[in-house]
């Protein structure tokens, strides 16, 4: 009795995932960021001064062509290198989905702020 020819076809997907897999993994080199994505390096807070904490985190990223290391959802992402070159820093969609984004009056960072009042305030450097 023969197996019917779907379940052929996915053995035959199965292989070819894992087989595109081990090729991926074999082209990475230890500690290598695969395109398009990013890893926090360093995270310092600073929590001296009463209702306010100052954090400083470094990211790094390996983005693809158009891109550089930004920030999306409050994380690092690669977003378009037109938002940052023109310091458009709420296109990248920075904040949170339940708070709203606005621009610096300098345009040297962004806010976030929720729906109780608290503000979130990032510059860049």
């Amino acid at each position: 009795m023969q197996p019917p020819r779907f379940l052929w076809l996915l053995a035959a997907a199965a292989l070819c995932c894992s087989l595109l897999l081990l090729l991926h993994s074999r082209f990475l080199t230890p500690g290598q960021l695969a395109a398009g994505t990013c890893e926090i390096v360093t995270l310092d807070r600073d929590s001296s001064q009463p209702r306010r904490t100052i954090a400083r985190q470094t990211a790094r990223c390996a983005c693809k062509k158009g891109q550089i290391a930004g920030t999306t959802r409050a994380r690092p992402a690669c977003v378009e290198a037109r938002i940052v070159r023109t310091k458009q820093w709420c296109e990248m969609l920075p904040c949170l989905e339940d708070e709203g984004c606005d621009l610096l009056v300098n345009r040297s960072g962004w806010t976030c702020t929720q729906a109780g009042g608290r503000v979130k305030t990032t510059t860049v450097s």
